[in-house]
């Protein structure tokens, strides 16, 4: 027999099977989708197996399988075809797509290994050899004690009975121990959860799901609105059908709420799966989800490929944030992972967002998707929304809070009520310059200012890891005239310390939620009310519910507005609307204030007006006339090299393949320069397609990817960005 093993190298030109020979040892036991080690030149490797058949060629010498690497593990059928999908629909290479799916201990890498954990239990060997020690032998009083305990239990924990009385039990055959598998537990926090009954809103919202014959659904409904108790009862009630089913929330909004949430209500029928676990939790969690242990799986993006069973319901949270769309290759988004699958599965799909994308929204509208409305929170309470014009303010000295949000947070503090303020950048300031010669700390590697963390008193680049200390001089001038110019949440931590000394203030970023538990932490304090106000980033602005946040602040509403990207406008809107949803979620009435430069922006009005199919009208106007998705679908071509000369060149010629081989309905701008022309030592450049009908395009960017070896340039493919930066 001969298996067609995919190998662990990333290369094109190994992108594709090779046959070995199944040896005799291992011929019973070897499946399609088992994880082998292979010889591969003078080297061992790992790969998968996709094929097991009998087509030997006689001019082949072949070698053989070396060993199959854990047995449990298989890839299922409709995964092996999920990869292949994959593949193609996002120009990639095929171990690349099964590599995703898997956590570290199970992707093809003959470096990895993670150890089980084992815990040693005592129990009674033989009961008649018991009962004869017992009569025939003379037994102390901590033995006795002993042997009652494990009679009583029937195995018991060795760590909790050491001694030497177990020991000399053991030695003479009455104990023995058994060692068994221990999971490594995922922390969350235990709380009791109240019983909640559906509104009328929801009951209808429920029942329009359940029946509807499209099984693809939209569920619109504003902040507050209840769609974690709809996302709960149809769990059950697909559970109750022993169905499986998966639950994707944002990496940024996977918060110890939603976690502890679901713990409360499915008890151990529930696996996690998200980037803050270790890779020995990730295994044993993974592991879970291969015996059939559990019926739900919840996580972020890459949990769309937990290996379940019979799926029958498929939950993405927050459908509209951009974390849904992996960045490196292969560069799938989640949702259409999830709609795939359901049509292998037959699944109900539900897609729940107070502001979903325009894409997902017109689909509803189009019946694509089935379209079911929340429009009323279940306090009934929406927050009120005021729009602060800071020119005005400035011309007051108001340079970082203006009048009203400086008395509102005031108020709140008196009342013991608490404040939520989002400012999207951290670091302490967002540049370095030297008043006396004008010099700018740069980082050497990319074409960017670096960011000053006053904690640590050094400066980093947010795109390579660049990292240097902060000097008292100018390294230009030698003048002791440095200014720490802009405002990161780090500063404006700093700032409202200082404006309001009674109050207790955190700060959540990615600077301070980098240790492991420390995001549960400041999230159950922040709740527990051991602080007054949260300055954060964009992190705070999903899946948080606090009973007290009666008051919600944006510092600066202009930064991610005046982003060079074709979603800049819908990208604010959503983190406005999602951000101003913290405040006055419970009984406590809720307000919003909203800074900014550009109060008569349309996307403040629709904000302060609650009202997203206002939002969405105005938008489809722009991105109709600019033919931006949903009327026209794109691909970003992204050449880079150590070289501007050469980048710049080989771009040109690409663009002139893709007009010579695009027929006149692809749209071709470019090449251009990216938005950051230098990062990490590389020159980017970009082109991009736009097309209402695919044609030949993939034949093309196929040709592109598989001809197109340049040592000194590199070409990655995105196909549909939810961003062109």
């Amino acid at each position: 027999m001969i298996a067609s093993v995919l190998v662990e190298y990333n290369l094109k030109h190994l992108d594709k099977v090779f046959d070995y020979k199944i040896p005799n040892k291992i011929e019973e036991d070897l499946k399609v989708g088992n994880k082998v080690l292979v010889p591969f030149g003078n080297k061992q490797i790992e790969g998968f197996v996709l094929k097991i058949h009998n087509n030997y060629d006689k001019n082949i010498t072949y070698k053989e399988i070396i060993n199959i690497i854990k047995k449990d593990f298989v890839i299922n059928q409709e995964l092996l075809e999920l990869g292949r999908w994959i593949s193609e629909k996002t120009i990639s290479p095929l171990i690349l797509c099964y590599q995703i799916m898997f956590p570290k201990a199970y992707k093809a890498n003959h470096k990895t290994t993670i150890n089980k954990k084992y815990e040693i239990y005592i129990e009674i060997k033989d009961f008649k050899i018991l009962e004869k020690y017992l009569k025939t032998k003379k037994v102390n009083k901590q033995q006795l004690e002993i042997i009652n305990i494990i009679k009583d239990q029937n195995k018991v924990l060795k760590s909790q009975i050491n001694c030497s009385s177990l020991k000399t039990l053991i030695k003479n055959n009455i104990l023995k121990e058994i060692k068994e598998e221990k999971n490594r537990q995922v922390y969350f926090n235990k709380e009791e959860i109240k019983k909640i009954n559906f509104t009328e809103d929801q009951k209808k919202a429920y029942l329009e799901i359940t029946r509807s014959e499209n099984k693809k659904v939209l569920l619109h409904g504003v902040t507050g609105s209840g769609k974690t108790e709809i996302y709960i009862k149809l769990i059950k009630d697909c559970l109750n059908k022993n169905k499986t089913a998966i639950f994707l929330v944002p990496e940024i909004s996977l918060t110890p709420q939603i976690i502890t949430r679901l713990n409360y209500e499915f008890k151990d029928n529930v696996a996690i799966l998200h980037s803050r676990l270790s890779e020995g939790e990730k295994y044993d969690e993974y592991r879970k989800i291969l015996k059939e242990e559990v019926k739900l799986v919840v996580g972020a993006r890459s949990a769309v490929f937990a290996p379940l069973k019979n799926i029958g319901l498929i939950i993405i949270d927050e459908c509209s944030s951009a974390s849904y769309k992996q960045e490196n290759t292969p560069k799938y988004n989640a949702i259409d992972i999830a709609l795939e699958r359901r049509n292998n599965n037959d699944a109900l799909v539900v897609m729940g967002s107070a502001t979903p994308l325009l894409e997902q929204y017109a689909r509803g509208l189009k019946n694509i998707f089935k379209l079911v409305k929340l429009d009323t929170r279940i306090n009934n309470k929406l927050p009120h929304v005021s729009i602060i014009n800071m020119g005005d303010e400035i011309k007051k000295r108001n340079t970082i809070l203006s009048q009203e949000l400086r008395d509102k947070i005031k108020d709140r503090i008196e009342k013991k009520e608490q404040t939520i303020l989002l400012l999207n950048r951290r670091g302490y300031s967002t540049y370095i310059s030297c008043s006396a010669c004008g010099y700018v700390y740069k980082c050497p590697n990319c074409d960017i200012s670096l960011i000053y963390h006053k904690t640590t008193n050094n400066l980093r680049c947010h795109y390579c890891g660049y990292s240097t200390q902060m000097s008292e001089k100018c390294p230009k001038c030698s003048e002791k005239s440095l200014l720490t110019l802009g405002m990161g949440t780090e500063k404006l931590e700093n700032y409202i310390q200082k404006e309001f000394p009674n109050a207790k203030v955190l700060r959540m970023d990615t600077d301070t939620t980098s240790k492991k538990g420390s995001h549960e932490k400041l999230i159950q304090s922040f709740k527990n009310r051991d602080y007054d106000i949260l300055v954060g980033t964009q992190m705070i602005s999903k899946g948080l519910n606090f009973p007290y946040v009666t008051l919600v602040g944006v510092i600066n509403a202009d930064n991610s507005l005046n982003i060079p990207d074709f979603r800049s406008n819908e990208k604010t809107f959503e983190m406005l609307m999602q951000t101003s949803g913290r405040s006055g979620r419970n009984e406590l009435p809720g307000e919003v204030i909203i800074q900014t430069f550009n109060p008569d922006n349309y996307v403040f009005k629709c904000i302060k007006d609650n009202n997203y199919v206002q939002f969405y009208n105005y938008e489809m106007q722009i991105r109709k006339t600019l033919k931006y998705p949903p009327y026209y679908y794109m691909a970003q071509l992204k050449i880079s090299g150590l070289k501007y000369e050469t980048v710049r060149d080989e771009s040109k010629k690409i663009k002139q393949f893709l007009e010579t081989n695009l027929s006149k309905n692809f749209i071709i701008l470019g090449p251009s320069t990216s938005n950051i022309l230098r990062l990490n030592n590389k020159y980017y450049f970009n082109i991009i397609i736009k097309y209402k009908k695919e044609e030949n395009i993939y034949e093309v960017l196929k040709k592109i990817v598989n001809n197109y070896i340049k040592d000194q340039v590199s070409i990655d493919i995105n196909m549909n960005p939810l961003t062109t930066i």
